[in-house]
């Protein structure tokens, strides 16, 4: 994997147009799939959703969703300004409400540009004994409870269920060209890195991942990643 990583990080970035004989089936039957799951997980997790939705509530002031701009990759949005390239990321809320982003904001530019070590949780992408988290969204983060309304994203046609973790803005500032290569397709609620050890891998490890998975993404895997995300939920690793 390191000598992959070097090697990618030597490369300059060149915009990656993946031409195959079923590349128009995969896209039709991507999208077919992502709004019949999507449409059958929000009925049937509506009961749940409630119950969350009165737990927040419940427990702190605020909205009940987090909205956040994130960046909407694939290969037409590449062409567009960055203001245009920009989607309302939804989650259930899991911080107290009005509390200084500017916290992930700065450790993110630490961890992407490689300042951050492995602390032994399986935490390295969020911040360990956040006080900002409410009771309610700890719970909600263990479980990855608080990713259902991105169901809602999937409709909207901004994300997928299978995809690269969509980027913040800032984040995307700090990238290094070969990071960029991450943008070239649609976001999505799991996918390979989140499979293949989520929060405790490197941010060029998991990128790196993101890039395979751009590079060889198909039907099959899109399928292997969705029922390799149940045991990697229950697991609760690396989800804290």
């Amino acid at each position: 994997m390191a000598a992959k990583i070097t090697h990618l990080r030597q490369a300059t970035y060149t915009p990656r147009v993946r031409i195959w004989q079923n590349e128009s089936l995969y896209l039709f039957t991507k999208r077919l799939l992502d709004m019949v799951l999507a449409t059958i997980a929000l009925v049937l997790l509506t009961p749940l959703m409630a119950i969350i939705a009165i737990a927040i509530r419940l427990d702190t002031t605020g909205p009940i969703l987090f909205r956040q701009g994130r960046v909407r990759g694939d290969q037409d949005s590449q062409a567009k300004r960055p203001e245009e390239n920009i989607f309302s990321f939804l989650k259930f809320r899991s911080m107290y409400h009005g509390v200084d982003q500017n916290v992930h904001r700065r450790y993110m530019e630490s961890l992407i540009n490689g300042k951050v070590k492995a602390n032994g949780s399986g935490s390295r992408y969020k911040l360990l004994s956040d006080r900002r988290i409410t009771r309610v969204g700890r719970i909600l983060r263990k479980t990855s409870l608080d990713e259902l309304p991105q169901l809602i994203n999937v409709l909207r046609g901004e994300m997928s269920l299978v995809g690269p973790r969509p980027a913040i803005p800032y984040e995307v500032a700090q990238y290094q060209p070969w990071h960029t290569q991450r943008l070239a397709v649609a976001p999505g609620i799991t996918g390979l890195w989140q499979t293949s050890g989520r929060s405790d891998l490197a941010f060029d490890e998991m990128a790196s991942l993101d890039i395979q998975y751009a590079d060889t993404r198909s039907a099959w895997l899109d399928l292997a990643i969705l029922l390799r995300t149940i045991p990697a939920v229950l697991s609760a690793k690396g989800a804290e």
